[in-house]
Order: structure tokens, then sequence, then C-alpha cells
């Protein structure tokens, strides 16, 4: 009776061992992610303003639509991602500036003839948006400052180097989807405006 007694416990031993070996072992793939499952803040980030951006490369779970490609001088490319107006009466213009050239490019002659703007350097203040229909420009918001509401410090992009860029203006009107994004120096580009 002892015999059969003991080998029970054992047997039930070893169960709870399997089992609790088995609790211990999840989670598929190790990799050494001491914080959960949760992806780094690194991962996680998004380029929704550009403000002090460095031009890092950010991974994107979805490819990065294209609204308009403006081929400029020296070389420089802008590339248009998204142009969305927000319920604050406002329209964000997003995207990238390449220098394909082989040159180091500086946006100074982007800031426009403003003389208030100037403050804000290179960059690209002097931007605007076109209403053809309603026959309004939209210039860069700007700060109490006189800075642009824009990315600022467009300067020493080397050959071959991509940095993100936004500039902020007033909505047109909700009637109003497309408008012509103009910079100085370049060609203009027809974009389409969505809801933010």
């Amino acid at each position: 009776m002892r015999y059969g007694r003991r080998a029970t416990i054992a047997v039930a031993l070893a169960a709870s061992a399997a089992i609790t070996l088995t609790g211990c072992g999840g989670g598929g793939g190790g990799g050494g992610n001491k914080g959960g499952d949760k992806p780094s803040a690194s991962a996680t980030a998004s380029k929704t303003s550009g403000a002090g951006a460095d031009g890092g490369d950010t991974p994107s779970a979805t490819p990065t639509q294209v609204l308009a490609q403006i081929k400029g001088e020296k070389d420089i490319e802008v590339t248009i991602n998204s142009a969305v107006r927000d319920s604050g009466g406002f329209v964000t213009v997003q995207g990238v500036v390449t220098n394909n050239g082989t040159n180091i490019f500086n946006a100074d002659s982007w800031v426009g003839n403003e003389t208030a703007l100037s403050a804000s350097g290179a960059s690209v203040a002097g931007a605007v948006l076109v209403d053809e229909a309603g026959k309004k420009r939209y210039y860069v918001l700007r700060d109490t400052d006189g800075k642009c509401l824009c990315t600022m410090k467009l300067l020493s992009i080397q050959p071959k180097e991509s940095r993100p860029f936004f500039a902020q203006f007033p909505a047109p009107p909700a009637a109003t989807t497309q408008v012509d994004f103009e910079l100085p120096t370049m060609p203009p580009a027809k974009i389409t405006i969505s809801e933010g």
C-alpha cells in the first residue's frame, strides 16, 4: 500500500512539474524582448509633424502615399505624401525633400521674399497653397515670433540624402479639395486635400 501511495505522489509531482515548465516556455521566440510584446518607442514613432526631424528612416507599416513629386534645379526632388485638413481649420502638408544631386543643398531660396519670415531660416516658409477655383492663395502660418509653422533648418542636405518636411496652412473652404502646392524655385504641383 505504501509503494502505491508513493507512486501516485511521484506521478502527481511529475505532472505538476511538466505543467509548470510548459507555462514558463511560451511567448514564441524570446529575442531578448524584456519589455513584453510592446514594440519600442523608436519602432512605433511616426513622422506626423516633421518638426525637428533629423531625416531618420522610421519604418512604416504601410507604403507611403505619394500625392505629387516635384523635380527642380540642382536635382532636388520634393515628394508630397499627405495634405490633411483638421478640425481646427488648418491643412498640414507633409513630404520628403531628396537631394539627387552631387552637391550639398540648403533650402535658403525656399523661405520666400517676405521679410518677416526670414527668422525661419532655411525652410519651406515660402510654400503656398493656391486655390485656383476660389482665386485665393494660402501662405504658411507663423508663430508669435514670426517663425513659420513648418520644418526649419533644412541645411546641409547631403547628396542622396532625404529629409522629411511639413508646412501648415489655413484651410481652404471644405468644398475645396484640390489645390496647387507651390514652393519658390520649384514647379507647382496639384495635390488633393483629405479630411483628418
